[in-house]
């Protein structure tokens, strides 16, 4: 984290800033020097940082008993990487399989780009969903402690941290309501997934959404720039879950007798296709043969980047459900000004929390206000 007033006036003093804000707390400085030269362009903010501030603890509200972050004092000092792989190690699944994407020293995308397919949960069966649910979902599942209740795990299971994608989805589904809305929806489902990265190394936990969204056929188009050139056009079928290391376990047997992932297999019902590009660059293509139901977008970080104004403005002529979200509910506010210019409408999802967002806090925001990934959604 950086001094906020950094580049004004005097440099900054040397190390990390430790200096709060005293009334919010969510933006630090290197002295007071700068504290002050800053607060003409913090004040406006200040209260509706303190207010975000206020709401850490509920955020932080998991029935996880594995660790999600460091102790504080542990962490001050830490940079984001040094936090998620003590965590990571501290579970025994520090740059392990699928594992290895979820901190900064793991391998770029595009060099990791099948290690996935053959990567396991490396957890004992009793501690990730890596067979058929053991009862077919009655009601939609509202939080994490609904989810590992109904996949009977407990809640030691690290397996929230990679499966918050999948979750996401599923969650963004169901608040949309297109179900409702589509008939069509009740023998194929597709979703325009937007601006993949770190989960390009993570495909195969997709898979769940079958268990999720069981009878339809899932067809998920990612696209984004982080998608390598070499794997643009890729299609993968996920014919299996995610495999648990104990040898004897049944889903052994399942992806002996089939491959995990296949190019051509029939039998699967979630089939993912990779673009690389801008979707307002990419999308006349690609619903030639695959017209969205929905259009989901994860840690989209929209007031950051101004690629994603022309992307809102053909989600705007599309007319499809689009749900976005990101890291804090500031960005999520930024991000709801910027939809307001383009669509001239008030969003048709307003900000809300993320029951599944990712349980490990995330360290490299700008500024100090509670942060996980998919924390906050929108949408239009």
């Amino acid at each position: 984290m950086e001094c906020a007033a950094k580049g004004r006036g005097s440099p900054c003093s040397p190390g990390p800033p430790s200096r709060r804000c005293g009334s919010c707390g969510a933006i630090a400085y290197c002295s007071q020097a700068h504290q002050m030269l800053h607060w003409n362009d913090h004040k406006e903010e200040c209260s509706r940082l303190q207010q975000q501030m206020s709401r850490a603890d509920a955020l932080n509200d998991f029935p996880f008993t594995f660790p999600t972050q460091l102790p504080r004092s542990a962490a001050l000092g830490s940079c984001e990487q040094e936090t998620r792989c003590c965590l990571l190690t501290s579970i025994g699944l520090h740059n392990v399989g699928l594992w290895k994407s979820e901190c900064s020293c793991g391998p770029p995308v595009a060099s990791s780009a099948n290690s996935w397919i053959t990567a396991n949960w490396d957890l004992p069966s009793m501690l990730c969903p890596c067979t058929e649910p053991r009862k077919a979902l009655s009601s939609c599942l509202v939080d994490w402690k609904d989810y590992y209740q109904w996949r009977c795990l407990p809640f030691h299971s690290p397996v929230a941290l990679l499966l918050h994608w999948p979750l996401t989805v599923y969650h963004c589904f169901q608040v949309s309501g297109v179900q409702s809305l589509n008939a069509d929806v009740s023998n194929k489902l597709h979703i325009h997934y937007l601006g993949p990265d770190k989960e390009l190394s993570q495909l195969a936990v997709f898979r769940e959404l079958q268990a999720l969204i069981p009878r339809v056929q899932l067809h998920i188009e990612l696209i984004g720039p982080a998608v390598p050139q070499f794997r643009d056009g890729e299609t993968v079928r996920l014919c299996n879950y995610v495999c648990c290391s104990d040898t004897s376990c049944s889903c052994r047997a399942s992806c002996t007798d089939s491959d995990a992932v296949t190019p051509n297999s029939r039998s699967s019902t979630v089939l993912l296709k990779l673009h690389k590009g801008f979707y307002h660059d990419r999308y006349r293509d690609i619903i030639k043969d695959s017209r969205p139901h929905l259009i989901v977008a994860p840690n989209a970080g929209i007031a950051a980047y101004s690629s994603w104004l022309p992307t809102i403005e053909v989600i705007k002529e599309m007319g499809i459900p689009a749900i976005f979200t990101d890291f804090c509910e500031e960005a999520a506010l930024l991000a709801e000004r910027c939809i307001g210019t383009v669509t001239g409408r008030p969003l048709r999802f307003p900000v809300q929390v993320n029951p599944f967002r990712q349980p490990m806090m995330v360290d490299d925001s700008p500024l100090c206000v509670p942060c996980y990934s998919n924390c906050f959604l929108f949408g239009i």
